[in-house]
């Protein structure tokens, strides 16, 4: 229950007594003081001043911040996720990719018969690395609709669309690549030791296989069939 005292009932600042909560209520005076702009780390963040008035509370000025401003924690966990889906993350695995290969090659190529290059041939070092490097790539491009770009026709056979949609993205673009790469260079490696088997030159088909892998491979077996074919012929004549 409220009432009014009659000789403040024209007093331009009328006072309110709540007999229930035993309280005195005075009208506030609310004016804006400014509205404060400020950028955090590159975010801007907004805020707003508000001064309040009372015979009981005096002057107090209170700070709201406005709503569509962007929290520093949220920024801080976007930047964090989206690091490891960074576009230059996928170029430097293309590139670190490319240059890991290339001594191998090099090697098959300049020295075939060099210890040296027999002994990197054998071991599956490179392959274990390039392998790990790929499932990681492959794991930060995975979308749910990875399936789908894969097998989008209703007899669940790859299309071409669906395929060029799923390279769109860098970093699915770089792990294709370094599967390229490892299956590229196992290749070369089985017809180089192929051709230290057979004693046949293989250093114009190792380097097809660098850049032209099934060229590299095809090439290699006209080269080994006629170069058997002329053995056979001398055998003949002798």
């Amino acid at each position: 229950m409220a009432f009014s005292s009659s000789c403040l009932c024209h007093h331009p600042l009328p006072l309110k007594i709540n007999l229930f909560t035993s309280s005195v209520q005075y009208p506030k005076s609310v004016y804006a003081l400014k509205a404060v702009n400020t950028e955090l780390y590159g975010t801007h963040i907004g805020c707003k001043l508000r001064s309040e008035w009372s015979f009981v509370g005096g002057s107090r000025a209170i700070v709201r911040r406005n709503h569509g401003s962007f929290s520093l924690c949220r920024k801080s966990s976007r930047v964090q996720a989206s690091w490891f889906t960074n576009p230059q993350l996928a170029s430097d695995a293309f590139t670190l990719g490319t240059a890991a290969v290339l001594p191998f090659y090099t090697l098959m190529v300049a020295a075939p018969k060099a210890e040296l290059t027999k002994k990197c041939m054998r071991s599956s070092i490179p392959y274990v690395v390039l392998g790990v490097l790929y499932s990681y790539l492959l794991y930060l491009s995975w979308t749910p609709d990875t399936i789908r770009f894969m097998f989008a026709s209703k007899y669940w056979l790859p299309e071409l669309p669906g395929v060029a949609k799923m390279f769109s993205n860098e970093m699915t673009l770089a792990s294709a690549w370094i599967h390229l790469l490892v299956i590229d260079l196992y290749a070369a490696r089985q017809v180089y030791m192929d051709g230290l088997e057979n004693e046949i030159e293989t250093r114009h088909s190792v380097s097809l296989c660098l850049l032209f892998c099934p060229v590299g491979i095809l090439v290699h077996t006209i080269t080994k069939a006629l170069i058997n074919t002329s053995r056979k012929s001398k055998t003949k004549t002798h």
